[in-house]
């Protein structure tokens, strides 16, 4: 027995503590980069004083030939439209020309000099097929980085490929460096990934180390939220990074300041663009935010805040306590059910409460100010027997002082006895025995509930 107890204890113990998994939330140290090269046969038109292939093969050697120096970073190189003319139009002419693995810059260099443009751009077949050359492997960041002079030729959707491989995971948002493209093209890529416009040679090679500062750099980042003033004196609220292209969040904090009143920094992933929600009641969503790799990014979100604080004494009258429903000002969205009593913290602005008492209780254009608490406190309840001799049928009303009722509840008549807890007022309950033979035969019970007092009422 002694035996069995220990065993069980120690399956307890450690099946608890495998329970929750902790993330580590920052980005991981190793990084694979895939260049997807653009070799159809546009690539072949001049630029500047030589071609374009020509330019894209030199500036993209003597960056992998940079990289030598990161023990931290795989390389891997693909091309598309260079293995089958233009005339023949084939839409699945790609092939991974070096696979990723250590130390392979020597045979990228080697093989690119052998890439001869031909064909069309399968840009999105291209891009299904990127998906199977990063190996399966956790914590490791994938990269892709496009390299190209035109859009997709063989009607396909690159969007749509490059959105449902980031939310697989496949790789991260990637990096788009067009040649001899104007603005416009912008809006053709934007959904696709990040774009670089690349006019000139000189262009081309700061948009290639622009995305390997965006790829490799440490980069850090500080939420600033401001109060009523525009001061970053908000705190300890969860923040939200949620990836703008995937929907998908990536990383959650719980804001904090120092000593100084500063808020901290961490490190997060530079390649995404992201939708910043700060997860107060109701949410404050800063979106599109793009970060500067390699440098410390603030990000400032006006989001005040003050309290409202709902109180009633006798509140262990009720069975189930009390809630209210809180909206905001004149909408019929609820925002939070905030127990009685409790304290939450809201968005500065004005609120619509509805206290599930009975009757229910309703508070219009409740305002929230910085830092200030508003208290509501709701009467205490009385109590009502309702002290049934027959089973029957009725309703109970809330009596107004000019006349008019409100139905609150139908009354259960299948005990002899119930009990409610209802707010204090005037009331009035309708009431027909089940064996009485019509409408005649109804009770009218008129009666008043104080806070704090029991009143019974006999029916029938």
């Amino acid at each position: 027995m002694k035996l069995k107890f220990v065993l069980y204890i120690l399956i307890w113990f450690f099946g608890f503590k495998s329970g929750a998994q902790n993330i580590t939330q920052k980005p991981p140290q190793k990084t694979r980069i895939l260049f997807l090269l653009d070799a159809s046969g546009s690539m072949l038109a001049q630029w500047g004083d030589q071609l374009r292939i020509q330019a894209a093969k030199s500036l993209l050697s003597d960056l992998v030939d940079s990289l030598r120096v990161n023990d931290h970073l795989e390389l891997a190189l693909r091309a598309y439209g260079h293995q089958f003319p233009r005339q023949q139009r084939n839409c699945k002419d790609t092939r991974l020309i070096v696979p990723f693995s250590p130390k392979n810059h020597d045979l990228i260099l080697q093989r690119l000099n052998m890439i001869k443009p031909k064909g069309t751009t399968p840009l999105a077949f291209s891009l299904e097929q990127a998906a199977t050359d990063f190996p399966l492997e956790k914590n490791v960041r994938n990269i892709l980085i496009i390299i190209t002079d035109g859009l997709e030729s063989c009607d396909g959707d690159p969007c749509k490929v490059s959105i449902a491989m980031q939310k697989r995971g496949v790789f991260l948002k990637p990096m788009i460096i067009g040649l001899g493209m104007d603005e416009s093209y912008l809006q053709n890529f934007a959904c696709l990934g990040h774009f670089f416009e690349a006019k000139n040679l000189n262009d081309f090679s700061n948009s290639l180390h622009k995305a390997l500062k965006q790829t490799l750099s440490k980069t850090t980042v500080s939420v600033e939220l401001l109060d009523v003033d525009d001061r970053p004196l908000e705190t300890d609220v969860n923040v939200t990074f949620v990836n703008a292209f995937t929907g998908q969040a990536v990383y959650e904090f719980v804001h904090f300041r120092n000593k100084q009143g500063r808020p901290d920094s961490v490190q997060i992933e530079p390649v995404l663009s992201y939708n910043v929600k700060v997860n107060t009641i109701p949410p404050v969503i800063k979106k599109s935010v793009e970060l500067e790799g390699g440098k410390h990014n603030v990000i400032t979100i006006n989001s005040p805040q003050g309290k409202i604080q709902l109180l009633q004494k006798n509140t262990s009258e009720y069975e189930r306590g009390v809630e209210a429903i809180i909206r905001k000002q004149n909408s019929l969205i609820t925002l939070n059910i905030q127990k009685v009593p409790s304290e939450v913290k809201y968005l500065v602005g004005n609120y619509d409460l509805e206290f599930l008492t009975l009757p229910r209780k309703i508070y219009k254009n409740v305002a929230v100010t910085q830092s200030q608490t508003t208290t509501i406190e709701l009467p205490a309840p009385g109590l009502v027997n309702l002290n049934f001799k027959a089973k029957g049928y009725g309703s109970l009303f809330e009596m107004k002082k000019d006349g008019t009722q409100y139905w609150v509840f139908n009354i259960d008549a299948t005990t002899k006895l119930s009990t409610y807890a209802i707010q204090p007022g005037n009331y009035k309950i309708v009431f027909r025995p089940e064996f009485a033979q019509g409408s005649k035969f109804s009770e009218v019970h008129e009666f008043s509930v104080t806070s704090g007092e029991t009143v019974t009422v006999n029916l029938y």
